[in-house]
């Protein structure tokens, strides 16, 4: 009996190992599989109930969390993706008031991540799913491209300080412009007055050389235009986020923008 399991003890020993590196490689194929994680998708298709005002919907994932934002105010949230279920919990959001059709898509946003919907990435393309929606997404980088900086007009939308990021209907009104060319040479408008200048260094570095005319507008579009050039006097760093560039200068100024 004794030579008989000793004859058997490495046969079984060679099937435990065969078994261990099968396991091993099916290990290593889910670590390849496509993940959730670090990623954003934009709504590219709802069956079911549309989102109030169009969209899109857009989900980050994060290490363990989630931030969504449906064309109203933006939410963020820790999310769990075990089998195959977006679990959402303590969503807490802004408080931005939005006008028209864009009021109601904050209850559609809470209704889907909300509901446990099943979710399944095939490559770049995310479902989520529950009883009454089915959302396909894209990854963004796919859906929205980040645009090249050069060659193209960039539309002020909003200023930052070294204290807040400033919004403003006077923006809106006056729409400030910023072009740069391939070769570095700078027009645009601040808010009353053309500019014309240079951008030197790479993109992601730019110092920037503005000249104006000498027009006067109202004080509101002045105090615009004003934060603009500090915006754009010398050196900045530059990132850009889809059709979203934003411009931090060394003195705390700043612009986001948005691409024509």
């Amino acid at each position: 009996m004794s030579a008989t399991f000793l004859r058997f003890g490495p046969v079984a020993l060679l099937a435990l190992l065969a078994v261990t590196a099968c396991s091993s490689g099916d290990s290593d194929s889910n670590s390849t599989a496509p993940t959730l994680a670090g990623r954003t998708f934009l709504s590219i298709a709802v069956d079911g109930a549309p989102i109030p005002g169009g969209g899109p919907l857009t989900l980050s994932f994060k290490d363990d969390r989630i931030a969504a934002d449906a064309g109203c105010n933006s939410y963020s949230g820790a999310v769990a993706l075990d089998n195959n279920k977006l679990h959402v919990t303590g969503l807490a959001g802004t408080l931005m008031a939005c006008a028209g059709d864009h009021a109601g898509a904050d209850e559609w946003l809470n209704g889907l991540l909300t509901s446990d919907p099943t979710w399944q990435l095939d490559d770049t393309k995310l479902t989520l799913k529950n009883d009454k929606l089915t959302v396909t997404m894209q990854d963004k980088k796919v859906a929205n491209p980040d645009r090249p900086i050069k060659g193209r007009t960039w539309i002020v939308t909003a200023l930052i300080t070294p204290d807040a990021q400033i919004r403003s209907q006077t923006i809106d009104e006056v729409k400030p412009t910023l072009t740069i060319s391939e070769d570095g040479t700078v027009s645009g408008t601040a808010g009353c007055n053309r500019m014309t200048g240079h951008a030197t260094g790479p993109d992601t570095d730019l110092t920037f050389q503005i000249a104006t005319t000498k027009m006067l507008c109202s004080p509101e579009v002045m105090e615009v235009e004003q934060a603009v050039l500090k915006a754009l006097d010398g050196k900045t760093t530059a990132t850009v986020d889809a059709d979203t560039l934003t411009l931090r200068n060394t003195n705390g100024n700043g612009l986001t923008l948005r691409a024509e």
